[in-house]
């Protein structure tokens, strides 16, 4: 017995009589009663008594018409609730961000959920890259950006945007030591000066390291710290130097409490990644807010407010 028999028997039922729900559901009468018929053998009962001027129900077939009603009754409501929730998705969506990209996508991407879906609890976490990686691992975030372009097969990774890096220095006369030209300074030269640096398991430290190798460099010395803010401070404070994109440097600058010089020699870029999980679907409201971050992204690029970046 399915759901079609069901819907067969309550219309035979409530117009009174085979012809009559023969026409309304333009289905040829033999092929009715043949269901009725089928039903009636898989039950081991009669469920209509058949008159000349139409149909009665027994005992068991008013039994199994008030069923009907209610299981019909609860499939429309399921698929009401998935068709409203398809047109309105809601729930908790977990995104994990790196501390510099935060700055800039965070706000307006929080502002525009909460305009376009309202429905939706979008909860922000940021970290440094390599930390948020392994909240994708742990399932602590739905999906995240990474600078990390990881090929673990449960995962999906797409670039979004590639963005230039960085030198940045304490002002004064600490920073007499970086010899630029217009502004820019080559690689060559970063590998000599004290830094300050994510430890190994973070995507800068990892694409400083493999430039310096591709250089036949070797970077030196490092003074390791896992927080961009303190990365910052320790810069300030005459620590060293770090590598970072403009947008997260750009008020310390703005301030002089840095200086800033463009990579060149090869210009220093990176690349940002939207991960998603491979191996496991997202929900409804996950997927509208993974669109909504591209759409973000590219609107903060068009209107020259995330500088330094380029869309892929």
């Amino acid at each position: 017995m399915d759901l079609r028999q069901l819907r067969y028997f309550l219309s035979i039922v409530e117009c009174g009589s085979f012809s009559k729900a023969s026409e309304e559901l333009n289905i040829a009468q033999p092929a009715l009663s043949l269901h009725v018929r089928n039903m009636e053998e898989d039950l081991g009962v009669k469920l209509l008594f058949r008159r000349p001027h139409g149909v009665v129900t027994t005992e068991a077939g008013q039994i199994l018409v008030r069923r009907a009603r209610s299981i019909l009754d609860q499939v429309q409501q399921v698929q009401e609730e998935i068709l409203e929730h398809e047109a309105e998705p809601s729930g908790l969506v977990r995104l994990g961000l790196p501390t510099t990209i935060s700055e800039t996508l965070s706000v307006p991407l929080l502002l525009a959920a909460q305009k376009k879906y309202p429905k939706i609890q979008l909860r922000v976490a940021e970290a440094m890259s390599g930390f948020v990686l392994d909240w994708l691992r742990d399932e602590r975030v739905d999906f995240a950006i990474l600078y990390i372009p990881t090929s673990e097969r449960q995962f999906d990774c797409q670039s979004v945007l590639e963005e230039d890096l960085w030198l940045l220095g304490p002002p004064g006369p600490t920073s007499k030591a970086v010899k630029s030209t217009r502004g820019k300074v080559d690689f060559s030269q970063i590998a000599n000066l004290p830094l300050v640096l994510p430890s190994e398991s973070h995507g800068l430290r990892h694409l400083m390291e493999k430039e310096a190798a591709g250089k036949r460099q070797k970077i030196g010395p490092v003074l390791e710290m896992d927080s961009y803010s303190n990365i910052k401070g320790l810069v300030e404070a005459g620590a060293g130097y770090s590598i970072l994109p403009f947008n997260a440097i750009a008020r310390e600058v703005s301030a002089g409490r840095l200086l800033a010089w463009k990579i060149q020699q090869p210009n220093l870029q990176r690349f940002v990644y939207l991960v998603k999980p491979s191996d496991k679907p997202m929900s409804n409201a996950s997927n509208v807010i993974y669109s909504l971050v591209t759409e973000t992204i590219t609107s903060l690029i068009d209107t020259g407010k995330w500088n330094g970046v380029r869309k892929v």
